[in-house]
Order: C-alpha cells, then structure tokens, then sequence
C-alpha cells in the first residue's frame, strides 16, 4: 500500500462539531495520524445531532450520520481537560505533534494552559490551528460563531434565495473553513520544513465566509451596487441558471458567446446570436429578462431530458437538478468510487469519499469513524507509555474514559 503523503505527521484534534474535524479528516485521509480528543462525559456533540443514527453494538442507536461525515481516518480519546491531570495528557500529547487543531470560544482554552502560547512551549514548532466564529482579535473576537449565523451575517444570505435570504443546504461556511485551515496547516508545515518554525493559524468562519463571497464581493468593491437576491441566476453571465421544460427544469451554464451562438443555434433561434442585445454577454446581462423570457418560451416546449440530450449535442454545458439520491446513483459517481463502504464493530457504514486525486499519495482509507472513547488506552500506552495501573486511576478520578 503506498504510504500517505502525510503519513510521517501527526495531529492532535481538540475539535468538535465540523469545521474543526473536517479540517482534521482531510489531513487524515492523507495519511496523517489524527488524535481526537473529546470530553468524556459528552464526546463530539455532532455524535447526537440525528436522526438518522447507525446501530451501535448494543443494537440501540449509534452514533449519528452527522458525527461519521467528518471522523474517518481518526482515533479517539476522552480526556478531561478541566482536570490538572487532564491538561498534562494533552499537553504531553502536544509535546508529540506536529499539528494542534482547536475550536474553543478564542480564549477559551488559556485557562488550562492549552492556548498557543503555552503549548508552545513545549513544543517550539507547533503548528497549532485556532478556528472561531470571528477569530483572535476585532471587536467580536470574543463571540461564539455557528455556521448559520455567519451566513447571516457575512452576507451569503443576503444574495441566496427568491423572496427571502435563504441559507446553503449545508454548512457551507464550516466545510470551507475546513478546506482553508487544511491549507493553512500544509503551509504552515512547508515552513517549519524549510526552518521557519511552528506558528499560530487563526481561522475565523466570518473571514472565509468574506473571502467566498467571490465575485459578489468584487462586484460590490468594483461597481459600487450591492447585490441581492438572484435565485438561481448568475449576477454577470446570461444565460446561466435553471429553466423550466416540459416536464421539469433543467439547468444551463453558458459561459462564453460561442457557447451561445451554438445554444440559440440548438433552440431553433440562431437569430439570437446575431441579435446586437444578445450576441456578447455584457448584452445578455443587460437585457437579461427579455432573453430570458423568450429562453424559457422555447424550452418549455420539450421535455428536459430533449434538451439535455440536444444541448449535449451542440456542446453546450447543461444537465438536471439531482436529488442526492439520483447523485449517488449516477453512473459518474459510481465511475469515481464517490461512496465508500468502512466496516466499524457494529457494521458497515456508508461514507462519501475524498474528493481528492492524487496520483502517487492519494488519500487512503485506514480507520472508520471510531467510537467514543474507542482508543483512549491504545494511545496512551502508545504515545506516553502509560501503565495498566495509571490507566485504571484516571478512569476512576474521571480523568479519561
């Protein structure tokens, strides 16, 4: 089996809930050695953010569809870092990484001296990952941040939706910042390998959900007009959004003005194209409800598998509105192994796959979700080399499960 790209590090997860443990995931599948770190009279709250749930071992109900989407590739300890013996397994645990990861509200963890500075000392070139709502410094950096509040407030809302703000099917806004933090994380490490030294990675949800707003955002920078809500159309790019048919809607991306000489040509109506109010897309964009008008006239003329099939044809990009299921029995994803089967104690359990393709080091799949608590004594006997007698007392002061 080729060795993981990441496979010589190793990262201790103080995460929960997502963008912190999808951060965590990534490196994991990777190759890296991922320490989850929950507290032991809870664990991961996305363990319960369910229904649906898999089967525990017990029969009853399991950890939660949520918790498996972001803790492959991980083994997971309970420690209690409240307690003083607590914050010396985590600290002697940091002594041994390369990477710390860390959601806590900013501050939070200063109090047992896990923050940066302290782990720092113990470990010059960590590279410890802070991830907060509104990050380390700014009038609301002492402020909790969950995903839908910085859609709220980062803008996403305001240009989602028809009638009304509406939120991303997902949260968005974390799984982003997962990927940025990831990213941050393998700079941060290329340094350290060159000689520069550990550092301080602050993420904040609000600055990369500032950062994705992308060409709205430059929009707004450039032209001075505050965007709003525009459903599914594209705010610089006619036509470029969903369309009604015969018997459904079907999406269509034109992107360039060959692209649609050859969709006016394929509808029939290649006098478009030659049309002075449609022939370049600054046109299209300024006439946009007149063409999208007599777009959707033509379209709703056939059905929507008609158009896909002739709008194929003519090299013209378009397709359907997928649910998920219809997604994952697309021939396309079973061609790129998207689903991914791992066996846990209690059964199998159906994961999505890493979306990354690496030639040589791609990503591997060693370890399911674990269990709460699952490897708690494995590591530490592991990586402190505790004894059975010092394992026993913790359990009983409450110390690790």
């Amino acid at each position: 089996m080729t060795e993981g790209a990441l496979s010589h590090i190793k990262v201790l997860d103080l995460s929960r809930v997502l963008a912190g443990p999808w951060c965590a995931q990534i490196l994991g599948d990777l190759g890296a050695d991922v320490i989850k770190v929950e507290n032991p009279a809870s664990g991961d709250d996305t363990r319960g953010w369910g229904p649906p749930f898999v089967t525990g071992e017990d029969g009853e109900p399991g950890d939660a569809a949520y918790y498996l989407c972001a803790n492959r590739n991980k083994r997971a300890i309970a420690v209690n870092m409240a307690s003083a013996q607590g914050q010396e397994i985590i600290r002697r645990l940091a002594a041994q990484s390369d990477v710390v990861i860390e959601n806590f509200k900013t501050g939070g963890l200063k109090k047992y001296g896990l923050d940066y500075e302290s782990l720092k000392a113990v470990k010059p070139d960590l590279v410890y990952c802070s991830i907060t709502g509104f990050g380390q410094t700014g009038p609301r950096a002492g402020l909790p941040g969950y995903d839908f509040l910085i859609q709220a407030m980062g803008g996403l809302m305001s240009i989602t939706g028809h009638d009304q703000p509406t939120k991303a099917g997902i949260p968005i806004v974390d799984l982003f910042t997962g990927v940025y933090a990831a990213t941050a994380i393998l700079a941060a490490l290329a340094a350290r390998d060159r000689g520069q030294g550990g550092q301080h990675v602050d993420m904040a949800l609000f600055d990369v959900q500032a950062a994705m707003l992308a060409n709205q955002a430059e929009n707004f920078l450039v032209g001075g007009k505050v965007p709003g809500l525009s459903g599914n159309a594209h705010p610089n790019i006619v036509p470029y959004q969903d369309f009604p048919t015969s018997d459904g809607r079907i999406a269509v991306a034109v992107g360039s003005d060959g692209q649609f000489a050859r969709f006016a040509a394929a509808l029939g109506r290649p006098d478009w194209a030659e049309d002075p109010r449609f022939a370049r897309n600054a046109g299209r964009v300024e006439n946009r409800e007149v063409l999208v008008s007599e777009i959707t006239l033509v379209l709703s003329r056939e059905s929507a598998a008609h158009w896909e099939a002739r709008l194929n044809e003519a090299g013209v990009p378009c397709g359907p509105i997928h649910t998920i299921a219809q997604v994952f029995g697309d021939s396309q994803a079973e061609a790129r192994s998207l689903r991914l089967d791992m066996a846990r104690a209690s059964g199998t359990v159906p994961l999505v796959a890493s979306p990354l393709r690496l030639s040589a080091t791609p990503p591997a799949y060693h370890r399911p979700p674990p269990g709460f608590a699952e490897h708690t004594d494995e590591v530490l006997v592991e990586r402190l080399g505790a004894t059975p007698c010092e394992l026993k007392n913790w359990k009983e002061q409450g110390t690790i499960r």
